[in-house]
Parts: structure tokens; sequence; C-alpha cells
């Protein structure tokens, strides 16, 4: 199988490499779009700044790319905020394939810590990517923006409030948590992309 993870100005894409080949999978890191258009499989991940990293996208014509990709697709914690229309974090448009805004948490109490780091259950699983996992898996998540719940959440959390943990439109899947980061649920997840 043909694995392609989107090389751009984002970090953490290292420990998405590292959880592949814990499953026995090579994935090649690449910003080529041929490449890019003829893997088996793409995944998007990362860690960083929605308005620097989409300037980055377009510059290197990988905006385009992702959105007309039709193999599947993973987008991993700041991959599916790119996937969805637009993000609070500089204003930013992003890529538009979910119709849903990225939303920055607003502290509610003051207990409430801002990111949203550390383990925290999905509930209400559904589609593929989520196939047998235990009622109220856990997962880990660093993120200080979220995706309200919408007509393609497939799992939801709460943290301050209920959130969009992954969503799925037609070849195109994404996760606000990182399945790299998440032990053997993380591995399961991973596992049923490559399966899909």
């Amino acid at each position: 199988m043909n694995i392609a993870i989107v090389q751009y100005n984002a970090g953490n894409i290292c420990s998405v490499i590292f959880a592949l080949k814990r499953l026995g999978v090579d994935a090649v890191l690449t910003s080529d779009l041929e490449i890019l258009q003829k893997a088996d499989k793409v995944i998007f991940p990362g860690v960083g700044e929605a308005k620097t990293t989409m300037e980055h996208l377009k510059l290197h014509r990988l905006d385009q790319l992702i959105r007309d990709l039709k193999q599947p697709v993973l987008g991993i914690c700041v991959g599916m905020q790119l996937m969805c229309r637009y993000s609070e974090e500089g204003n930013t448009e992003c890529l538009g394939i979910f119709d849903a805004p990225v939303i920055k948490f607003q502290r509610e109490k003051a207990g409430d810590k801002i990111p949203h780091t550390g383990w925290n259950t999905l509930t209400r699983c559904r589609g593929d990517l989520l196939a047998n996992l235990p009622e109220e898996a856990f997962v880990y998540f660093v993120h200080s923006y979220y995706v309200p719940t919408n007509d393609c959440t497939t799992s939801e959390t709460t943290y301050i409030q209920k959130f969009s943990s992954s969503l799925q439109k037609n070849n195109f899947y994404a996760v606000q948590f990182h399945p790299e980061k998440s032990g053997r649920i993380g591995e399961k997840i991973i596992q049923n992309f490559l399966n899909i």
C-alpha cells in the first residue's frame, strides 16, 4: 500500500511516520503533487497555526491538490481544522472541504484551561474510521480551537462544551485528536483508515 504524508510547515509529522511504522507501514513524506495524487491514501497531519499554514499550502499549490484528491484522506489536528471552511485563528479562509467553522475555546469557569490538553473520551462514534472501538474510547488532544458539531460529525467530545472530535465527508476523514499519541485506540483508528 502506498501511503503519502503531506509535507508542509507543520510540526509533529514524524510521530505519524513512527505510528505507521509500528503497524508495519512505510509512508513517504512529500510535498510533490504527483506523488500525492498517485498515493493510495493521504495523511494530512500537523501542529501549527492556521494562517501561516494556509499561506504555505497556497504558495506550494497544495491547497487545491488536497481538495481534489479522490482517494481516502485523513486530516489530523490542524489538518482537520484546515479542511474546514474558516478558522478564527488568524481570520483564515481554509480549504472548505467541511462546511464548518473553527472556533477558539472560551473559558467559562475558573478551572477551564486552554489549550485542551490530555486524554478525553469519544462519544457517539460512527463510520468506518471509528469502527469497533470500545464505548467512550480515550484519545489524546492538544488544541485551543474546535469545530462545532455539524452534519459531518462522526464523534463528539466534551471539554468546556461539546465539539466534533472527528468528521467525514465522502473520501475525507478528519480527527481533532492525535491517534499517533493515543496508544492502542489510536493504532486501531489508524489501522481502520488503512483498511478503508
